[in-house]
């Protein structure tokens, strides 16, 4: 019998909802207007990258794969409501328009945001060196090469 518990691959993905809701507070501080706002939600956005490269890290290339596609197919659904304006669908939708802009800003800037970094991650993985690069000789900072001749 073994010691080991056996669990699925990319089981746990709290860095990833972590890293969608960190870039959706930062997009709703976009909609309001000010210095120390801004500069409290780019803390934020940095803390959703990181956490974004931890969920990366921790899933199969395949899985980052699928979570880039869907965030980006989530993207171009919430552009969808950009190219109908806000008015219509806050006419649509009930409650103030003030909300639905806010929510709808929110949702752009999480799949935007989480679309393009794991895009950016896959493609750090994909074109990352997999091979280990050899330690150079000690020989050669030593100024020992048997390669030429010193004659």
């Amino acid at each position: 019998m073994s010691d080991v518990i056996p669990t699925r691959d990319g089981s746990d993905r709290f860095p990833l909802a972590a890293a969608l809701t960190c870039f959706a507070v930062a997009g709703v501080a976009t909609v309001v207007d000010g210095v120390g706002l801004t500069l409290g939600a780019t803390g934020v956005a940095i803390g959703g990258v990181y956490c974004l490269a931890r969920d990366a890290g921790s899933v199969t290339r395949r899985a980052l794969a699928q979570t880039a596609l869907g965030l980006w197919v989530a993207f171009l659904g919430v552009a969808g409501i950009h190219a109908i304006g806000f008015e219509t669908v806050g006419a649509v939708v009930p409650g103030p328009t003030a909300v639905t802009f806010v929510a709808v800003s929110a949702a752009t800037w999480a799949t935007l945001l989480g679309a393009a970094g794991s895009t950016i991650f896959l493609g750090f993985r994909e074109y990352g060196s997999s091979v280990p690069v050899d330690d150079p000789d000690d020989a050669v900072f030593d100024g020992e090469t048997s390669d030429y001749s010193t004659r």
